[in-house]
């Protein structure tokens, strides 16, 4: 492996569930490579809606993950796992993690990394993996938004809502969204999306139906849930596919399945922490041959709303669960997360 590894690392753990304050600075040993692992000095690792869940006890690691939070991060390659020949030391990446990132060093699935972009700061890149991923599987491949179509996206100036707008943008879709403010309506129309909707102000079914002459969009990328999947099926268009990826009103919904079955409608959904390792290698490379093109380009690239040390870790998820951002939030972890 070439240099000594180190044997310890700054990190934030959680230790016991609960409030932001849980979330504690601490050291442990630096993690070690496995077969088909590698070893990244972190820079900056990504802040996700999960990430808090797990905190409060609600979402809890995979098998064999490190109870450390953290689903995303930017760094360089320090050390190579037996069998990886993708990746050397010293290569700048971005990967997608089932936990620890919040932290120096983690030891990584090497095709779960991908390299950072051109164009992108290591902050940037630490923001890429966990949104990338989600919409790449969720909104394109089990919704196969096409050319041409519409979609409709709740919480477009999450950090989830900034990605699949540019993406659906970029791919030559109609983006409708639905945002809780004026400015973040005003955010999400910048980033492309040709109507922002402030759910608060507005009905988001009414406005949609006008838009669309009564047609309806062909793809929905729910993460509100509750209510609001009755309200989605509603005005979808004939075929159109419905894809859960939260609930934040609530997983249980009462239905009215007579329009489902009348526009033959496709309601589905998925988690992806829990998917195998070649499962997520699979995405990291459609993801190197559609969509790092467009990162490379600068023509898409992560919405930073502001970025936190790593030892301030309870602020950046008080600052998340308060819904005031625009994008991404990022902990900054090593030196060169500049």
């Amino acid at each position: 492996m070439g240099l000594a590894l180190p044997d310890s690392m700054r990190c934030v753990e959680i230790t016991q569930p609960g409030e932001p304050e849980v979330l504690r600075p601490t050291r442990r040993p630096a993690p070690v490579p496995g077969p088909g692992e590698i070893l990244v000095e972190v820079a900056a690792a990504g802040v996700n809606r999960p990430d808090t869940l797990q905190r409060q006890g609600r979402y809890d690691p995979p098998p064999g993950a490190s109870d450390l939070p953290g689903l995303e991060l930017s760094g360089t390659v320090i050390a190579i796992g037996e069998g990886v020949e993708s990746w050397a030391s010293g290569d700048r990446v971005c990967a997608l993690v089932a936990g620890g990132g919040y932290a120096e060093y983690c030891a990584v699935p090497a095709v779960q990394a991908l390299p950072v972009p051109g164009p992108l700061s290591m902050v940037e890149a630490a923001a890429v993996p966990e949104t990338f991923f989600t919409v790449w599987t969720n909104v394109f491949e089990r919704g196969a938004l096409k050319r041409g179509e519409t979609l409709l996206i709740h919480g477009g100036s999450s950090g989830i809502g900034t990605t699949a707008i540019q993406l659906a943008k970029a791919f030559g879709a109609t983006v409708f969204t639905t945002a809780g403010s004026d400015d973040k309506c005003r955010a999400c129309e910048q980033l492309g999306a040709d109507r922002a909707i402030n759910y608060k102000t507005e009905d988001f079914a009414a406005v949609i139906r006008e838009a669309t002459g009564g047609r309806g969009v062909d793809v929905v990328l729910d993460m509100v849930g509750g209510d609001y999947i009755a309200r989605d099926i509603d005005i979808m268009a004939v075929d159109g596919r419905h894809v859960s990826i939260a609930f934040l009103q609530g997983a249980k919904v009462s239905l009215n399945m007579a329009p489902v079955m009348t526009k033959r409608l496709t309601l589905t959904g998925s988690t992806l922490r829990a998917r195998p390792v070649p499962e997520k290698g699979r995405i990291a490379a459609a993801l190197r041959e559609h969509v790092w093109p467009l990162l490379e380009s600068g023509s898409i690239k992560p919405l930073i709303h502001c970025a936190f040390p790593l030892e301030e870790a309870a602020e950046a998820h008080r600052l998340m669960e308060s819904s005031a951002h625009i994008g991404k939030i990022v902990l900054t972890v090593g030196p060169d997360a500049a």
